[in-house]
């Protein structure tokens, strides 16, 4: 393919698009605003969709040496007592796939490994773009331009371009905010995937490879709460102290530096992910909140998704588009799902707190079974 093909963002989404245009012989220009590449962040989950990707990129078992197998998933009340379970292993039976756990800075590290260097360029910020019906001329902080004939736009949730594009596309607060942090498993020696859901807040607990464990904790508050950012771990020890073990454990294990601190955003769902010869995809197209699972895997899934559609056609916008037709109503599901999950999850009313759990509990094992199709069936 003679037409250059480039892609902003470094994430995870770009790299992985990357290594999947890769495989059909196009090699992309990427650039990234950071000045350096570092293994930051903390913990997420690679669910059998995901992994299903990175099988067709044929990286599925380098991946899965560097995760943690997630047997199964665990809610529980601030007792103790159990609210839902999920058994991974019959979903792993039932889809031939398993869901791992994974350190961020690992997975971006691994696919970084598989881009040659000299296709990233570091600290190229962009500030605008100039669009044509032929060409796209990418402007960088530093003065300098860059022309290519196709754009895929992969730099996350604040995506300047995306809000040239679409101006009403702005993150909305999900009301609550978040802690994380990775620390040592050695004195713990925990092995369940976990959230507890209070009243006073939610809090998760992720087993890592080399014995580590990846928790969050959110609480309902303002959006960009002076209190909530100065908290310190004693602060979420007194918050937190009425959750079960190994909850004011793990805090205690905690040192302040440990912490990562956001509020938790997304956008709504928008109706274009393409603009004549520039796409958007991961979170500059769809971003979620966390509560399924999921940002990180729809991003993988854009990847392999575009690198098909653009293996398939000779014409590139017609590939771009038949990529948004495909894409428009799973992401938009994973938006609107995991906005309403959070909203569930972080009920503060203790009257409506027990209502959930009670209806939780007695839920059949055939709606949750149609929950996991609609995640994790894929056509890719």
């Amino acid at each position: 393919m003679e037409k250059s093909i480039t892609i902003i963002g470094g994430g995870i989404a770009g790299l992985t698009t990357a290594i999947a245009l890769n495989k059909i012989n196009i090699k992309p220009t990427i650039f990234e605003a950071a000045m350096k590449l570092e293994p930051i962040g903390a913990g997420l989950v690679l669910a059998a969709n995901a992994m299903k990707a990175f099988q067709k990129l044929g990286i599925a078992a380098e991946i899965i040496k560097h995760g943690r197998l997630l047997p199964s998933f665990t809610i529980y009340d601030t007792q103790g007592r159990f609210i839902s379970k999920t058994d991974s292993k019959a979903i792993s039976q039932k889809y031939a796939v398993d869901n791992f756990t994974i350190h961020r800075g690992a997975l971006h590290k691994l696919l970084l490994s598989k881009i040659d260097a000299d296709r990233i360029h570091l600290n190229k910020w962009v500030i605008d773009i100039e669009q044509t019906s032929n060409s796209i001329t990418i402007k960088f902080q530093d003065g300098s331009t860059y022309d290519t004939d196709y754009l895929i736009v992969a730099d996350g949730i604040h995506s300047f371009i995306r809000k040239k594009l679409l101006p009403d596309s702005t993150p909305r607060y999900a009301g609550y905010t978040c802690w994380r942090a990775v620390i040592d498993n050695d004195y713990l020696n925990l092995t369940e995937t976990s959230e507890t859901w209070g009243t006073a807040g939610r809090f998760g607990i992720v087993p890592l490879v080399d014995d580590k464990i990846y928790w969050f904790a959110c609480i309902n508050a303002p959006q960009n709460s002076s209190v909530m950012q100065q908290f310190k771990v004693a602060d979420l020890q007194h918050h937190f102290k009425h959750f079960h073990a190994p909850i004011p454990t793990i805090l205690e294990q905690t040192k302040d530096e440990n912490l990562i601190w956001n509020d938790i955003t997304d956008f709504k769902p928008i109706d274009k992910y393409v603009f004549g010869n520039l796409i958007l995809i991961g979170d500059a197209a769809h971003a979620a909140t966390p509560n399924l699972g999921q940002g990180a895997c729809q991003a993988i899934e854009d990847a392999v998704m575009l690198a098909d559609e653009l293996n398939n056609q000779t014409d590139i916008p017609t590939a771009f588009k038949q990529f948004e037709r495909k894409r428009l109503k799973r992401t938009h599901y994973i938006i609107n799902r995991s906005w309403t999950v959070g909203k569930i999850a972080q009920i503060d009313n203790r009257a409506l707190a027990t209502a959930r759990n009670f209806v939780f509990r007695l839920l059949p094992a055939k709606v949750k079974e149609r929950q996991f199709k609609a995640l994790y069936e894929v056509d890719f």
